[in-house]
């Protein structure tokens, strides 16, 4: 009993000590984010979707290797027709692990990664489930009890494994479930031969060793999401780096195009930019591009995304939207304020949009050329203003009004 408060409370301890250092790392969202996989961002889905694949992928390989291999034990130890029907499951075990090894072979998205570790989890408990109604019907003795004592460690290897993947509180303990479900099924179906007190400690370890595992993954999940945030995130505006905004174009107008939804992409440039830095520095531009990107990142929905593509150059993308919404988007952000400039004047921007399906791009690098070329447009007309799908030029000066 000594023993087991010990490593109560190391587990304890150990759970208190990643819980703070998580909370130091991440942002009140992303550790929301932890909890549930509902709240992650598109980019983050990807990257964990694909990590998953890949290590499910391996683990799939390590046991469709040894596996077989078991066969020559059981032989050894087992009466002949109980270790011929093992060796029966152990082949369809092998068979389902090479399957999905072969199922997460250049795959990326999340259900394909759900799917995977659905599996991962499910063919070592249907073979645990399998071996223990195969040894019920024979008769109590070494080789038996052997068998039942050696695979009766399958669930803590099972539930030890969830540590290899990032996941979120929810998966964690969605995918333990079962496996102290199948347990606590054994522990009835055996219920002559066991010794129930040492069975519930038994099931109460496994509960610790989920938690613990749960624990482990989602400080995995957690390390990711920061990583992903330092990656994709430029240091002066926040907004999201080009690199990572060409890898969300392609994701965004990957669904849009699959689920038949409307996506549109706002080229938006400030106009005169170079000459706040002639004349009042760079650190002066730093912080009118700062004020900027923060305002409007303020007044866009959580799908919405702003990308810093270069410069004083952004994109913006608006997610199932269309290029009648997409206007009073920009004509609101313009008259909210896109900032000061140094010397008091208002900032002004030129935008350009493009809408898919309505500009018949095909790929995000047209889409964000056709947004381009109508920035320009909107520049050469006059600048502070836009031009979309129908070639309107309004003179969106309301940011003067504003101000004035």
């Amino acid at each position: 009993m000594d023993l087991r408060s010990a490593f109560d409370r190391q587990v304890l301890n150990r759970l208190l000590a990643a819980l703070e250092r998580v909370q130091n790392e991440l942002t009140p969202d992303e550790l929301l984010g932890l909890l549930a996989p509902g709240a992650h961002l598109p980019l983050l889905t990807v990257r964990r979707a694909t990590v998953i694949l890949h290590r499910v992928r391996a683990v799939a390989v390590f046991f469709a290797v040894l596996t077989p291999l078991w066969i020559m034990v059981d032989a050894l130890i087992l009466p002949r027709p109980l270790w011929f029907m093992l060796a029966g499951a152990r082949l369809m075990a092998t068979a389902a692990f090479v399957l999905l090894a072969r199922f997460c072979q250049g795959k990326t998205r999340n259900d394909d990664a759900q799917r995977a570790l659905a599996f991962v989890i499910g063919i070592p408990i249907a073979f645990f489930v399998t071996s223990q109604l195969l040894s019920v019907g024979y008769p109590a003795g070494a080789a038996v009890e052997a068998l039942t004592t050696g695979y009766a460690f399958l669930p803590f290897v099972i539930l030890a494994g969830l540590s290899v993947f990032p996941l979120t509180a929810v998966e964690g303990a969605a995918l333990a479930f079962p496996v102290l479900l199948v347990q606590l099924a054994v522990g009835l179906l055996h219920a002559r031969g066991f010794s129930w007190a040492s069975y519930l400690g038994m099931l109460w370890l496994l509960v610790l060793i989920s938690g613990v595992s749960t624990l482990a993954a989602m400080s995995q999940l957690g390390v990711m999401m920061a990583l992903v945030r330092q990656a994709t995130r430029d240091d002066l505006t926040g907004c999201f780096t080009r690199r990572s905004g060409e890898e969300l174009l392609n994701i965004h107008l990957h669904n849009a195009q699959r689920h038949g939804m409307r996506l549109v992409v706002v080229f938006i440039d400030l106009d005169d930019f170079k000459e706040i830095n002639d004349t009042f520095g760079h650190e002066a531009g730093d912080q009118v591009l700062a004020r900027f990107a923060r305002g409007v990142r303020g007044s866009l929905r959580d799908e919405d995304v702003l990308v810093r593509w270069g410069g004083e150059e952004f994109v913006l993308m608006l997610p199932n939207t269309g290029w009648t919404a997409a206007k009073g988007v920009v004509e609101r952000l313009c008259a909210g304020g896109l900032g000061l400039r140094p010397d008091g004047r208002p900032v002004t921007a030129s935008f350009g949009i493009a809408e898919c399906p309505g500009d018949g791009a095909i790929d995000w690098k047209r889409l964000v050329d056709v947004a381009d070329r109508r920035m320009y447009r909107a520049k050469q007309a006059g600048k502070d203003r836009y031009i979309g799908c129908d070639d309107e030029l309004p003179a969106t000066a309301l940011t003067a009004r504003q101000f004035g």
